[in-house]
């Protein structure tokens, strides 16, 4: 972060750090769709790719557009280096390939984003990286599942779809008490409500095409963490294998932060709202939302976080048949896996999201076939309500 913004206030840092205007003096940052950069001389293209040199090279890994998305998103995370990459997925396998090796062990919550799970059975394994699962709020279960072989301790929290809450602290004290790194994935709050850094984490991924975009426009990712871990080790991978954000894609995450901070706060307003007007339901069995005082860890996230995020779920008591018929009666809400969206979006978890686990999986996983995932939008919350009534009606 530069100099001049370290002691301004999030808001702040979320428009302004970043951005080095160029001999044009534009006001809005600039997008550079370019491919490559010029070098004044040799001696100039050598020192900059032997990296005695900072500078431009390739947009494969360098390029000023993502550049200040990287500056800006680390800065608000507390990191020191920020890595962007073309997806969310790709923020993940960029972290674990740039920090593991063959024989290497991950400990993971089981409550993660399905395809997440599948990135770790499927294709870390067939590197000898091997995944074991454990429950997200149980520290126990951690420490049991800990091996001399352990490097990474990943997770989700919130997790999706329950809001279940892990304690960033405990286990980041166990992370370092078997030398191991704490990767924490923050999608769900982005550091408008939570900085997992502050807590301990060593690493926050994002996938910035949820929240960071907030409007549903571009695919990306991020990792943040340390110069070394990831300004050296997650980096060197993406120069080289290259999943790399695009300068567009970068450019509209970084308009998309600077309102973060605003509509983080209306989108947890309106899902708390939402959250206990569900639970008046009679067709509803059980909501999944941290701001509820009937949450098991509605405590320990409001240490954690500054407000409870946009996303609920919530199980309806037919079972998939009627989980299924209510969408079908929504009018306007959008059926969609995807989340963070200015539009609220509701999705069945159990045939979408986590659909590719196994049903072993998915009720260890607590996916049951009756629930309904909701990410509560910008829109007036009693129109959000009225159709969700219409889903209601139809069962």
């Amino acid at each position: 972060m530069t100099e001049e913004f370290q002691d301004k206030g999030f808001a702040t840092r979320a428009v302004r750090v970043g951005h080095r205007r160029t001999p044009e003096g534009e006001q809005s940052e600039p997008i550079f769709p370019t491919s490559s950069f010029t070098f004044e001389s040799a001696e100039q293209a050598a020192a900059r790719f032997a990296g005695d040199e900072p500078g431009n090279i390739y947009s494969r890994f360098t390029n000023p557009t993502v550049r200040t998305f990287q500056e800006r998103l680390a800065a608000l995370e507390g990191g020191e280096s920020c890595v962007a990459t073309s997806s969310g997925m790709s923020a993940i396998l960029s972290t674990m390939m740039g920090l593991l090796e063959a024989g290497d062990h991950v400990v993971s919550s089981m409550s993660i984003f399905g395809t997440t799970r599948v990135l770790f059975d499927k294709y870390l394994s067939k590197f000898g990286i091997s995944t074991d699962y454990v429950r997200l709020s149980d520290l126990e279960d951690w420490k049991q599942a800990i091996k001399p072989e352990t490097k990474i301790l990943f997770l989700e929290t919130p997790s999706n779809p329950l809001n279940e809450i892990a304690d960033l602290e405990a286990l980041s004290a166990l992370a370092k008490a078997n030398d191991c790194l704490l990767v924490v994935d923050n999608c769900f709050c982005t550091p408008a409500l939570q900085q997992p850094m502050k807590f301990g984490a060593d690493i926050v991924v994002h996938s910035a095409t949820k929240y960071i975009d907030g409007q549903g426009r571009c695919i990306g990712g991020a990792v943040v963490g340390d110069a070394e871990l990831v300004g050296e080790q997650v980096y060197g991978f993406l120069r080289t294998a290259g999943p790399t954000m695009s300068p567009f894609n970068a450019w509209t995450f970084i308009k998309g932060l600077e309102t973060l901070d605003l509509r983080m706060k209306a989108h947890s307003a309106s899902a708390l709202e939402l959250a206990q007007w569900l639970e008046q339901q009679p067709a509803v069995s059980k909501v999944f939302y941290a701001g509820l005082p009937s949450h098991p860890q509605h405590e320990l996230a409001k240490k954690q976080q500054s407000a409870f995020g946009g996303i609920i779920a919530f199980e309806i008591r037919g079972g998939q048949a009627d989980a299924w018929t209510m969408i079908n009666a929504l009018e306007w809400l959008s059926i969609t896996a995807n989340l963070g969206d200015s539009k609220t979006t509701i999705t069945h978890p159990a045939t979408t999201t986590h659909g590719r686990l196994s049903d072993e999986d998915k009720a260890l996983a607590g996916i049951s076939d009756g629930m309904l995932r909701i990410s509560v939008g910008l829109e007036n919350v009693d129109d959000i309500k009225a159709d969700l009534a219409r889903g209601f009606a139809a069962l």
